[in-house]
């Protein structure tokens, strides 16, 4: 299986070269520049085919990887010169460093003579460290290129660099393996084919002339360097293990297992620590990035863990944990904007408790200004910045930043972070990144609070319309038993008045207490299922309540899919309309009737009607009345109660000679109305 991963993989990189040696040589490049890179490239073909067919400890095959590297050393010595980057020395390391390779080709021609057991082990050993000095060698002269020529040149010229600097480290990893397990690593040598092929994909830019760039990432330069140094730490405790092999005797298992162990134990732990990953962020951006953060990815992780309701974490708490983040805190506290000043909201890995009075408040507003707690302890900052910090920050020795969350000119709060794990001063990079955070975790906290204040203003607004809605029935019942009073005076010796008086008063009293339990907070109405509603019995039992206040007369009949309670509400909404509006002799009329699969209620009255623009623009808009002391609701609230059934209401009216208000509702089926 090792060998035919082998054998594939070789061919494949041998092919991809190949493809990339004859688009170079037939591609727009100066000559010097074309023939050398076009020799490196065909070279390193012909190597991966002598790997793929013979082997790869071969003196045949160690003669082409030396001419492989030595081809490749005179491109950059190329590029070097034609940068003007160059000078004696590093002329003189690139001859050594051929030299280093030319002498591993007669190392390998050495060990195909008969020599002795121990001589040819030595001869060996001597090969092996002369390939690990020359890709030392090379990944030295691959980094004074980058810093050098690159820098100039920018991410297109890195790219043949990064390629190299990728080949020589497998072949460092190839040959450390081989001298600490005194063997030749097959899986290892398979590996090689296949990461030959990602180089060759990486000179593929370069190769074809491309203005398309290549970029590392913070991320990806640290896990780089990460796998870098588990590689050197592996290389490092076979070497022990050879070390103990020869010097520990009859003991040397015991000593191996516990350089094993004791090597096992301590990568674990440090590759587990934070403060190392930490150490290795900051100095991976001081010495290998023109940047400290790589915003790019810095905010993509910053507004996914905002924008993450879903996580059930609360706002302020991912606020505090998105900002730390940015500077690797370990933890934060959340102090929001309450009267003049600010209070302990959320908190991530934060205990010790602490308010704000109105002045740091109004510093932080007024100067926008990143507060550095080691500069206040410091004596450092300005005066007026020290005189408003609390003396409980200052005590707090993990406090180390303080960020205010502006949004607009508005203070919504301030984030107080911990000091990060590898202590360092807030440089201009901190101060701006954190700055622009700031004002983006504030216009999240802005907008929660905002969806706050609409959720409470639409409970309002609902307690409002309900109430106005009660407001008008109760009105509506005073009207009545005004009326009822009234009319009390001149018929009160008729014992059918008395009747209807008795009825009209019950009716009153249960409706009140129907309005007072509408009235509670508490209160939920539950909405009723459709059903047939005998319209012309309700009509008429609405006509004999209202005859104690007013002429009332119902005819018709008709059996309408309606909810009872709401269809009596919207005809005593409409009945009430027409008694207001008419003479104290002048009778209201209601009407029902069926007619093509729907019942019409008409309630007709002869008063003093509305004119056309009242009843276009005005009459079934809340608040908007005709009459003097109305309310305007009772119209709009039936036109409600009719579109929750499905029905419709229609006007007609004219000023002086009164109105008809037509309802009409879904007709129940036959069956339903038999029932």
């Amino acid at each position: 299986m090792t060998l035919a991963l082998i054998l594939w993989g070789y061919a494949i990189a041998a092919l991809a070269f190949g493809v990339l040696a004859v688009a170079v040589a037939r591609g727009p490049a100066s000559l010097p520049a074309r023939v050398g890179l076009t020799s490196a490239l065909g070279l390193t073909a012909l190597w991966a085919l002598a790997v793929a067919g013979i082997a790869a400890r071969d003196p045949v095959t160690t003669l082409a990887e030396s001419l492989r590297n030595v081809a490749w050393l005179a491109l950059l010595w190329y590029l070097v010169r034609r940068a003007r980057a160059g000078n004696v020395a590093l002329t003189a390391l690139y001859l050594v460093t051929a030299a280093v390779n030319a002498g591993a080709v007669v190392l390998a021609l050495l060990q195909t003579l008969p020599l002795g057991t121990d001589v040819a082990a030595a001869v060996g050993g001597v090969w092996l460290a002369a390939r690990m000095v020359g890709a030392l060698l090379g990944l030295m002269l691959c980094h004074q290129y980058a810093t050098r020529v690159a820098a100039i040149g920018g991410s297109a010229a890195l790219l043949p660099g990064i390629a190299l600097a990728g080949m020589w480290t497998m072949d460092l990893a190839l040959a450390v393996l081989a001298y600490g397990l005194d063997g030749w690593p097959d899986a290892m040598v398979a590996m090689r084919g296949f990461g030959m092929v990602a180089v060759a994909a990486l000179m593929l830019p370069a190769a074809m002339a491309s203005d398309r760039t290549l970029t590392v990432s913070h991320g990806g330069a640290l896990r780089l360097l990460s796998g870098f140094a588990v590689l050197l730490y592996v290389a490092l405790t076979l070497a022990l293990l050879r070390v103990a092999e020869g010097l520990a005797g009859t003991h040397a298992r015991i000593a191996e297992t516990a350089i094993v162990c004791g090597a096992t134990a301590a990568l674990g732990t440090v590759l587990t620590a934070p403060w190392l990953r930490a150490w290795a962020k900051v100095k991976l951006a001081k010495h290998f990035f023109d940047h400290r953060y790589d915003y790019r990815v810095e905010w993509q992780r910053f507004a996914a863990r905002l924008g993450a309701p879903g996580s059930g974490e609360p706002l302020g708490r991912r606020v505090v944990r998105a900002l730390a983040d940015l500077t690797d805190s370990p933890g934060g506290l959340l102090l929001v904007a309450a009267g003049e000043g600010l209070e302990r909201d959320a908190a991530w890995n934060w205990s010790a408790p602490g308010d704000a009075d109105a002045a740091l408040a109004a510093h932080l507003a007024g100067s926008e200004r990143i507060v550095a707690l080691d500069e206040v302890r410091g004596g450092l900052a300005p005066v007026e910045e020290a005189a408003v910090v609390p003396d409980w920050m200052r005590a707090q020795a993990d406090a180390w930043a303080l960020v205010p969350l502006l949004h607009g000119r508005d203070l919504v709060g301030a984030v107080l972070l911990a000091r990060p794990p590898v202590d360092r001063s807030l440089d201009w990079e901190d101060l701006d990144l954190l700055r622009i955070a700031g004002r983006q975790a504030a216009g999240y906290l802005a907008e929660e609070r905002a969806h706050v204040a609409l959720a409470e203003a639409a409970r309002f607004d609902e307690f409002n319309r309900r109430f106005a809605f009660i407001l008008h029935d109760i009105k509506n019942l005073v009207s009545g038993v005004s009326l009822v009073a009234r009319n009390a005076e001149r018929h009160a010796d008729n014992p059918a008045f008395r009747a209807d008086m008795i009825a009209t008063l019950q009716d009153s009293a249960a409706r009140m207490n129907a309005l007072l339990s509408r009235l509670s907070q508490h209160h939920l109405s539950q909405p009723e299922a459709l059903q047939p509603v005998d319209a012309g019995a309700l009509a008429a039992r609405i006509a004999r309540r209202r005859r104690a206040q007013h002429p009332v007369e119902a005819r018709g009949a008709g059996v309408a899919r309606a909810h009872p309670g709401r269809l009596e509400q919207l005809l005593d909404h409409l009945v009430q309309n027409a008694l207001e509006a008419s003479a104290p002799d002048a009778p209201v009329m209601i009407e029902v009737a069926e007619a093509d699969e729907c019942v019409t209620i008409v309630v007709a009255d002869r008063g003093c009607g509305m004119s056309p623009a009242f009843v276009r623009d005005r009459l079934f808009r809340p608040f908007a009345s005709s009459k003097p002391g109305g309310f305007g609701i009772g119209a709009y609230e039936a036109r409600q109660l009719a579109a929750a059934m499905d029905g419709t209401i229609a006007v007609t009216s004219r000023e002086g000679e009164g109105s008809r208000f037509t309802v009409t509702l879904p007709l129940a089926a036959p069956a339903e109305a038999a029932a």
